[in-house]
């Protein structure tokens, strides 16, 4: 197995998380050796077509007790979903993600104790739907039907890990180019290599709102663009002459 195919699987064999750096070990023997290296980077960005979308619908109300918002909340929670219901495919999903009732606190003049001027309770929703062209009527059904807060709107993959994998091989094969060129510049080349790391960045999405057709009825449309995933592999390489 050559230089290339070793970080490359050494790479896709740690977990991966967003914004956090992780080294590999190769040979720690070499690591702590008073022996001459360079450090490269490269980077890699891999587009993909979405096939999900996350949104988080969330109800909110007001009021004079706890009781009465809760109450309202619920009344407006439950017409939401029954119309959500009616328009999600059988492989959509629907599930709670926080619920709360907290009050509202007054102060009427600075250094005073504070009071209670009411209460609110928020309830949000999140659906994850699979046709992405349902999610500007999704939005436009909840907000009728009792909803009045879109927490979030997240287009997305639902197995990223292999485009994250393919981000990572080119990422690896670049910084072993870069740190090839290092050594040839300052006239060594590259023994082996002694560590590898990586950092990878939050997924983009390309997103376009799209206006309406002339004489129809204003609908919320979205078209989804594309999703880019990205990620950073540093080497740290032993050279000699």
């Amino acid at each position: 197995m050559n230089i290339a195919h070793s970080v490359a699987a050494l790479l896709l064999s740690t977990p991966i998380g967003l914004l956090q750096a992780q080294r590999v070990a190769i040979d720690a023997d070499l690591q702590t050796s008073d022996r001459s290296y360079v450090e490269a980077s490269g980077e890699a960005t891999i587009s993909a077509k979405p096939d999900q979308v996350v949104i988080e619908i969330g109800v909110v109300t007001q009021g004079a007790t706890a009781a009465a918002v809760a109450a309202q909340n619920a009344k407006q929670t439950d017409a939401m979903l029954a119309d959500l219901r009616k328009i999600l495919a059988s492989t959509d999903q629907l599930k709670s993600t926080s619920y709360s009732v907290r009050p509202n606190y007054q102060i009427p003049k600075p250094g005073s104790t504070p009071t209670i001027g009411g209460y609110t309770a928020t309830n949000i929703v999140e659906a994850k739907l699979e046709d992405l062209a349902q999610a500007g009527k999704v939005i436009d059904t909840v907000l009728q039907s009792g909803a009045n807060n879109i927490q979030k709107l997240q287009f997305g993959l639902k197995n990223p890990q292999a485009t994250r994998s393919q981000a990572l091989r080119e990422a690896a094969v670049q910084a072993k180019a870069n740190a090839e060129a290092i050594a040839a510049g300052l006239g060594v080349h590259v023994v082996r290599v002694l560590s590898a790391g990586e950092f990878e960045l939050p997924d983009r999405v390309d997103m376009k709102k799209s206006a309406p057709s002339p004489g129809t009825v204003q609908e919320t449309q979205l078209e989804a663009g594309s999703v880019e995933i990205s990620a950073t592999v540093t080497l740290k390489v032993e050279v000699a002459p």
